[in-house]
């Protein structure tokens, strides 16, 4: 098999992903998804000068001395005549300045005495909240590709949109193969674990926007897992298990049986190295992860992160960003190696530590690791100290 470097890898499979059609949704409906339009505001926030203070609305002129008092504006109700020399308005946050006013004195700095009010000097401006000082109308607020977070989904509620165009989100079939692999709360046999990675994939697609289709385990057999691979309705495959080249792994000769095209077939990459990926007959895609948890998690990082990306119509690489090394590394061998690492904080600097068992099959480390150190094919010996790039890890 030819082995591909993961950045090629990468950019094979997404060559094969168009973003998914796009509906417009509540936008109750909208988290998690990804915008397929800009979004402009409708009108200037806020649409009027505003107090950002409880106090008195006058003009600057006028201060300091007694005013008039000559009425009230509240959120929601404002002053309407024509603010005059001599006179004040009592005003809330967030209430329209009148016209006329040009400054706001805090209640705190304010004497009332019946139906006038003593202030002292005021500045122009002071507490006033200007016309469009948060965005302007037609401004573009939201830009197409981004996901919408209950933040984002604030902001489109501000700018006045009810509805959002949005990308569908990509159905995924989990297919696990293998006679060791049983789900609890069945017992394991002598020689049989519990599915681990399975769960643990489902939980990760659900997280980056995809509705998951979880099917049994399938038995090591050819036509079961063809059956599995027929019956699986969705834009994506994704198997665990079976994906090398050893007499029980008969996912690949399963793929071809249903016209298989691979694109992928093998990454220089450690852990992962049998990753591939395809399409079949029908146009579904096809990515196969090893069964080693930790190897079919660093993928599913690496290659099925950025496809569930594409499919929902957002950015498609992997952001990664520099630490330094907590601990020096040899040198690296012909495959770029992604390393389970825990991140420290020293003096205002992040230091990433790599696990001293980077053993596959470790669940225990993925569940404590905070990021992936990349290491390049052919990496030099790296010291304490040195800038690494890193993946960061969700956490919760």
């Amino acid at each position: 098999m030819k082995l591909m470097t993961v950045e090629a890898a990468r950019a094979a499979m997404l060559a094969e992903v168009p973003p998914l059609p796009a509906e417009t949704v509540p936008l109750a409906r909208a988290i998690g998804r990804i915008l397929a339009e800009d979004v402009e505001a409708l009108r200037d926030q806020p649409p009027f000068a505003a107090s950002a203070m409880d106090g008195w609305a006058l003009r600057s002129a006028d201060a300091p001395g007694a005013l008039r008092i000559v009425g009230e504006s509240a959120a929601g109700h404002g002053f309407d005549p024509v603010l005059q020399p001599g006179e004040a308005v009592r005003i809330f946050t967030g209430a329209a300045l009148p016209v006329g006013a040009d400054t706001i004195v805090i209640q705190e700095d304010a004497a009332r005495e019946g139906d006038s009010v003593t202030v002292p000097a005021a500045k122009p401006g002071a507490y006033i909240r200007p016309q469009g000082g948060d965005f302007r109308a037609e401004q573009v607020l939201l830009t197409r590709g981004l996901r919408i977070d209950p933040w984002r989904l604030a902001l489109a509620a501000a700018a006045g949109r009810e509805m959002l165009l949005v990308h569908d989100r990509p159905r995924v079939a989990l297919v696990s193969t293998g006679e060791e692999i049983v789900e609890p709360p069945a017992d394991p046999g002598r020689f049989q674990i519990y599915d681990s990675g399975t769960p643990g994939l489902a939980a990760m697609l659900e997280g980056w926007g995809a509705n998951v289709i979880r099917a049994k385990p399938v038995r090591d057999q050819l036509e079961a897992v063809i059956e599995a691979l027929r019956g699986a309705d969705a834009d994506l495959i994704v198997t665990v298990g079976g994906a090398s080249v050893g007499d029980h792994d008969l996912v690949r000769a399963a793929g071809e049986a249903l016209g298989l095209s691979m694109k992928v077939s093998s990454v220089a990459v450690r852990p992962g190295k049998p990753t591939f990926f395809g399409v079949l007959a029908d146009g579904r895609r096809m990515l196969g992860l090893p069964g080693n948890p930790a190897s079919a998690f660093v993928c599913a990082e690496l290659f099925l992160k950025p496809l569930i990306d594409a499919f929902s119509g957002a950015p498609a690489e992997p952001r990664l960003v520099s630490a330094r090394l907590a601990a020096a590394l040899p040198a690296n061998g012909s495959r770029e190696h992604w390393m389970r690492a825990r991140l420290e904080s020293r003096e205002g600097m992040v230091f990433a530590a790599p696990f001293s068992d980077q053993d596959s099959s470790l669940v225990s480390v993925f569940a404590t690791a905070d990021a992936l150190v990349r290491r390049p094919a052919g990496a030099p010996t790296a010291h304490a100290g040195d800038l690494v790039e890193i993946l960061p890890l969700a956490r919760g």
